[in-house]
């Protein structure tokens, strides 16, 4: 069976707004790739979209979770089903823009390192919220003193690693604390980590976006939980 350079998952929760052009613009992307769109009990008509666009593209393969369980149990679905040397997560809203993909999966093609991470801080943005942001540097600080190492965007969704190290992270995180996650684990398994800048372009409240500040709370237990009491 033939194998994709690209495994991209893809977790939706309420996204069928902006699904058909986010898909569009992962399907331009001219890399050998599958997409593994997880819908996770929408209440819109997210799963209607995503099996329309199914048809469309063959290289679109569609989960759909009976029971609302959270991005990290999305991540988790998709990434059972990928087939890709390499996989990396993909937010079904317009923030983040796959004509990044090249310079995220160039290191790792190349064999300079085995994980890129793609900073929102290094590269052109706009739309992020003062407080959001404040947290997120907030968080990526003490992931750099917890694990003694200098990123500037642990929060980033676009983490990308080779298959096989994805799966051995044995990733448990049913909602957002999967991305403290991911990171501690790869960090505690003695991974480098190199970061490309990419854009950004936040969206508001208003038009969907579900990060809350109780989140961050959980994320700090989270790195406190991989750091010392895995």
């Amino acid at each position: 069976m033939h194998r994709p350079l690209l495994s991209v998952i893809m977790p939706c929760y309420n996204e069928a707004t902006t699904l058909p052009q986010i898909l569009e613009r992962v399907a331009a992307v001219k890399l050998d790739k599958e997409i593994i769109a997880v819908d996770d009990h929408s209440t819109d008509a997210t799963l209607a979209v995503l099996q329309a666009q199914a048809q469309l593209n063959p290289a679109l393969k569609v989960i759909s979770h009976p029971t609302n369980r959270g991005k990290g149990a999305a991540v988790r679905s998709g990434l059972a089903h990928a087939r890709g040397q390499i996989t990396m997560i993909q937010d079904a809203d317009l923030e983040y823009d796959p004509d990044d993909y090249y310079a995220l999966i160039k290191p790792i093609v190349d064999g300079r390192v085995n994980v890129v991470y793609g900073s929102r801080f290094l590269g052109s943005h706009t739309g992020m919220y003062f407080w959001n942001a404040l947290g997120n540097k907030g968080l990526t600080f003490l992931t750099n003193f917890l694990f003694n190492c200098w990123i500037s965007d642990m929060e980033t969704c676009y983490k990308v690693m080779p298959t096989a190290i994805l799966r051995s992270l044995n990733l448990e995180s049913h909602d957002f604390r999967l991305e403290p996650e991911i990171t501690a684990k790869v960090l505690r398994r003695g991974h480098r980590i190199l970061e490309v800048p990419i854009s950004y372009i936040g969206r508001t409240y208003e038009e969907g976006k579900k990060m809350k500040a109780s989140q961050g709370f959980y994320a700090i237990a989270a790195l406190l939980r991989y750091r010392f009491g895995e």
